[in-house]
């Protein structure tokens, strides 16, 4: 048999001004997110989920409640695969204003994000953080089903790196609000199942 980790961003949130709320604490699911949340957690319910993990912030422990409501589980939250630190940078500002704050920055985010050298984080380091926590995951349930709710930019840097993909792909196809993206790791990673909200 093989570990399966299911990679599941996080609910869409009630975010009227348009800020790029990162790691800011009061974002929660608006009601499209927690309907998005509920369509995980019915997806989600007919496996064989022994645990569910859940990034530190709000959103991601609000969809990951949901989610582990049928299976009787209480989530455990997983600092590692918390939000990228890039956008701890921008908090606050509204996305349509970065570039008055921060100049140039967004274009580079948007056409290169391997080579942000103001970042805090570098999208390499993200990878290698959020895969590295997938891995232990796996070796921690091993032959187990797990869920992990965490943010757009950590989900599909882990799974490029994972998967054995370019970085450079951080913007191609990348994973949409409840989206449910299973890894399966026997060998090594692969990714066997993408299931977009219904």
């Amino acid at each position: 048999m093989a570990s399966v980790v299911h990679l599941v961003r996080h609910g869409e949130v009630e975010n009227p001004a348009g800020v790029v709320y990162a790691d800011l604490t009061g974002f929660r699911l608006s009601e499209r997110g927690r309907r998005q949340a509920t369509w995980a957690g019915t997806h989600l319910a007919a496996h064989p989920i022994s645990a569910v993990y859940a990034s530190p912030l709000d959103r991601a422990r609000d969809t990951a409640r949901v989610i582990a409501l049928p299976h009787g589980l209480e989530p455990l939250v997983l600092p590692e695969v918390t939000e990228w630190a890039l956008m701890s940078r921008w908090a606050g500002v509204p996305w349509a204003d970065l570039d008055i704050h921060f100049p140039g920055e967004l274009a580079a985010y948007l056409n290169d994000p391997l080579d942000l050298d103001f970042a805090p984080e570098s999208v390499t380091q993200l990878a290698l953080r959020v895969g590295k926590a997938v891995d232990a995951l796996a070796d921690r349930h091993p032959d187990q089903e797990v869920v992990v709710v965490s943010h757009q930019d950590p989900i599909q840097a882990a799974r490029l790196r994972l998967t054995g993909q370019d970085l450079d792909r951080l913007h191609h196809d990348k994973p949409r609000h409840c989206e449910v993206i299973g890894l399966s790791r026997s060998a090594g990673w692969r990714q066997a199942s993408r299931v977009p909200p219904g």
